[in-house]
Parts: structure tokens; C-alpha cells; sequence
């Protein structure tokens, strides 16, 4: 059946032909139930004004539509992820209330150099191999209460050892070990900007969204937001992770990868039905 869905493209650079299949799945899967357009612009000045409008005019030359967002509207605006920090820090705030997130002073360094020790136990991350498992010997034993996040980055407690299980439209079932797979995960930044995990699933629960349709290279994203869905009471929506395009060399594609965006088979004469 139909899931009410979403397009939520990150405005860093020109989208290529793995945003076109992913955002066409979405398309399709969300046919008649409702789409919705957001822009995740978080990712401070490698944002920028340029790349929203290239998305939203490459998106709808594909023929790919939204029935709520950006030119469009609809009852969950603002759809830009920067216009939506109200939003977040009342998120913050339950979480913090419920005891299930503490201020984390340590660097990315500190965390590798720790995770690096011979006394730790935890291996690297296998299914993201370049980012390290924060140890728990840097999880403080207690932490006071606060009314805001401050200066300071603010990491989720995952339960250890726990095996988050769930089953995905493309992937079938799949698990990840909290402590194995992922450590205790940033969910505001020191910049008092909200985390990927943390304004994903505050977005996706506001606006909605039945079924969440991105690249299997989020698979273990999913279990750390099942996590929070978990601590915040609400019901996660479905989910459904597409296959990576990759190149001819066998790389996945990413924004910077020359010949194979929108835009540049869009100028090489290409059709919307030849790309999808």
C-alpha cells in the first residue's frame, strides 16, 4: 500500500543519478498517499542557495512531484531543517527529561584515541568502518540536569549489547548491535545545531511520514533513530533502503563525482525517462 513519504535532499551540491533513483522509489511508493519536500540544510555554509533551487528544478524535470514543501506549502512548514531549531530543542528538551542523553565535551580525536586503546574492548564499526565506536569508558557515570543543550555536544545512552532488529521494503531483516555496530551517537551539536539523527526523526514523526524511503548506507542511521522513537514515545514509521549507484570503478557516487549528476546528463541531452 502507499506510504505517505519524503523527499529530503541536502543542499551541499548538485544531486546525481543516486538521488534520482532514490527520490524516484519515494515517488512511487508514495503515489496518492502524499509527499513531502524538505530541505535538510544543516550542514552550515556547504549550504547553499544555489543548490536548493538546482534540486527542487532537477526533482521536478525528472517529473518527480510533491504535494507539500517548498513553492507548494502545506500544514508542516517551514520545510527547511535551519527554519525548524524551535522544533528540535523541544525534542532536546524530552529527551534530556527522560535521562537518555548527556553532554559529551569529547572531540573526534578523543574519541578515536580512546577507541584506539589497548583496554577497549569495542571494535570498529563494521558496516561504517570509518567511523569509530564511542568507548563507554567516556560515558560519565552522572551529568546535571539542564534547561538547554549550551556549548557542548549531547550524546544519546545506547543500550549495550541490545540487538535493534527491523524489517526494510528492499533489505529485508535487518539487525545492529548497539555498542558493536554504533556507540553512543551525537544528537546535538556544539554548534547548537540539532544532529542528522535527532532532526531526521523529529521531522519525519511532525511531518507525518509512514515510510522512510534513503540509501542502504543508513541502515545502521535507522537502528540509533529507532532508539530515539524508542525514548520519545512515538511510533517509528517503515522503512525502505535503496541499493548505492556506483561508478564505473565500482565507487559510490557522491556530490562531487563528475559526469553522472542531474545536471550534467540533463546537458548532455539525456531524457527524464533515459535517466530514471
Amino acid at each position: 500500500m502507499p506510504r505517505r513519504g519524503r523527499l529530503a535532499p541536502t543542499p551541499t551540491g548538485l544531486l546525481h543519478v543516486g538521488h534520482a533513483q532514490t527520490f524516484a522509489i519515494a515517488f512511487q511508493r508514495a503515489a496518492g498517499a502524499g509527499l513531502v519536500m524538505r530541505i535538510e540544510d544543516l550542514d552550515g555554509p556547504r549550504c547553499r542557495e544555489e543548490f536548493v533551487a538546482a534540486a527542487i528544478e532537477d526533482l521536478r524535470w525528472l517529473g518527480l512531484t510533491w504535494t507539500e514543501g517548498p513553492e507548494i506549502g502545506g500544514p508542516h512548514a517551514p520545510y527547511r531543517q535551519s527554519e525548524r531549531t524551535a522544533w528540535y530543542l523541544d525534542v532536546w528538551r524530552r529527551l534530556e527529561a527522560v535521562g537518555t542523553i548527556y553532554p559529551s565535551p569529547h572531540s573526534r580525536k578523543d574519541v578515536e584515541e580512546a577507541a584506539s586503546a589497548p583496554h577497549e574492548t569495542s571494535r570498529p564499526n563494521v558496516h561504517s568502518p570509518a567511523e569509530p565506536i564511542f568507548p563507554i569508558a567516556l560515558r560519565p557515570a552522572s551529568w546535571p540536569r539542564a534547561s538547554e543543550p549550551g556549548p557542548v555536544a549531547w550524546r544519546f545512552k545506547v543500550p549495550y549489547g541490545r540487538v535493534i532488529t527491523f524489517h526494510d521494503a528492499l533489505c529485508g531483516q535487518v539487525s545492529r548491535t548497539a555498542g558493536v555496530d554504533f556507540g553512543d551517537f551525537v544528537v546535538w551539536r556544539r554548534d547548537a545545531l540539532p544532529a542528522y539523527e535527532l532532526a531526521a526523526v523529529a521531522d519525519d514523526h511532525a511531518m507525518q511520514i509512514e515510510e522512510v524511503v534513503r540509501g542502504e548506507d543508513l541502515l545502521t542511521s535507522t537502528a540509533r533513530q529507532l532508539l530515539l522513537y524508542e525514548a520519545l514515545g512515538w511510533s517509528p514509521p517503515d522503512w525502505c533502503h535503496t541499493p548505492l549507484v556506483c561508478d564505473a570503478a565500482g565507487h559510490r557516487l557522491a556530490k562531487r563525482t563528475g559526469g553522472l549528476t542531474i545536471r550534467d546528463l540533463r546537458a548532455a541531452g539525456k531524457s527524464p525517462q533515459e535517466l530514471l
